[in-house]
């Protein structure tokens, strides 16, 4: 790591909305000098974000940096929300963008800016464990806590993240931080989950957009059984009960979806529940190899299932073929493929992977 850079010097992921404009607030407050950056990942350019992010630092009084990222944006996380569901996963699209787009656009803007410190406005803070290294850790308001979304961060990058609102107990302390300052955005509403589909416009939609064009299949039972036809793989997920558009007297769920037969099993409440959940592609911060730190092996921690799941006590075990298999306590209902299953040390993040 370069040694000139500057540890008062600070690059904000800025989009104009509340929290990232509160967490610049409180950088400025400690002292940081601190520049606001807006990434668009939409072409043309989204003038509306960009027009508040600007606003946005001119109250603040701070130096503006605008990029456009929708070329890397597109390849890295659109191709692989469409591929995802296509092949009847469900994917989160934060968890890609965050460690490929979103932060190593910050840490290059950073690094030609001078400036040994980045930014965000998760609610979510960092730590140097004694084990883990440099981790994301929990946030103080569990309601908000966005540290599941952060999982796949490398400690080199945790090492030079600043996360101010971590602190804070409840979204509405930022609002409150806004508005002693006057900022024009303290009551904004809260921006949708997925940044990048058009308000009032539904994943199913933005997908026959993008060319993804459902295929009509069979829904099955467990035994393999023809129930009536389903309109695509990508309008369902596991878990998944209402718009159906197939009745049978009592509530039956989405309980498998098999990309290779194009069918989609349905099946009882209870066909939903399960102790093991497998996960691939895993990454855990601090190993070189990616793959499970021996402290872990056998090693008692919490995991999430999906972001708005409880944490819930499990014991992780290599597989030989190098997945993760995370055994609960307590069953866990539809653990989704495509989702990720995080797990935490304490209240530490460990790592994690995609659920398969």
């Amino acid at each position: 790591m370069d040694r000139s850079l500057d540890r008062k010097k600070v690059i904000l992921g800025l989009s104009g909305g509340v929290d990232s404009t509160t967490a610049a607030l409180l950088l400025l407050e400690k002292g940081y000098q601190v520049t606001g950056l807006y990434f668009d990942v939409e072409q043309p350019e989204n003038k509306e974000g960009a027009a508040a992010a600007r606003r946005a630092a001119e109250q603040l009084g701070i130096p503006f940096l605008y990029r456009n990222i929708h070329e890397v944006f597109e390849k890295t996380v659109i191709h692989n929300f469409c591929q995802e569901y296509q092949c009847g996963r469900t994917p989160n699209p934060c968890v890609v963008c965050n460690p490929a787009v979103k932060f190593r656009t910050l840490i290059e803007a950073a690094d030609r800016e001078g400036a040994f410190y980045i930014a965000t406005g998760h609610y979510a803070r960092t730590t140097r464990h004694a084990r883990l290294g440099w981790s994301i850790r929990k946030g103080e308001s569990e309601k908000k806590d966005q540290s599941y979304m952060l999982y796949r961060l490398s400690s080199s990058i945790i090492e030079r993240l600043l996360l101010p609102l971590g602190i804070l107990h409840s979204k509405e302390e930022a609002r409150a931080a806004a508005r002693e300052k006057n900022l024009f955005n303290a009551d904004q509403k809260d921006s949708q989950e997925i940044c990048f589909l058009p308000e009032g416009e539904t994943y199913a939609d933005y997908l026959l957009k993008r060319g993804v064009n459902p295929k009509p299949g069979n829904f099955i039972d467990k035994d393999g059984h023809i129930l009536g036809q389903h309109q695509g793989l990508v309008r369902y997920t596991i878990g998944q009960r209402k718009g159906l558009g197939i009745t049978f007297g009592k509530p039956v769920f989405v309980i498998r979806m098999d990309p290779e037969n194009n069918t989609i099993t349905l099946g009882d409440n209870e066909d939903l529940f399960s102790r093991e959940v497998i996960c691939g592609n895993s990454f855990f911060p601090n190993s070189a190899s990616g793959q499970l730190p021996d402290f872990l092996e056998n090693a008692e921690v919490t995991a999430k299932i999906r972001y708005a799941a409880k944490p819930a006590s499990a014991r992780l075990h290599t597989l030989p073929d190098g997945r993760i298999s995370a055994v609960f306590d307590e069953k866990q209902r539809a653990a989704t493929p495509g989702q990720s299953i995080v797990f935490y040390y304490g209240d530490c993040v460990a790592g994690g992977g995609f659920i398969e």
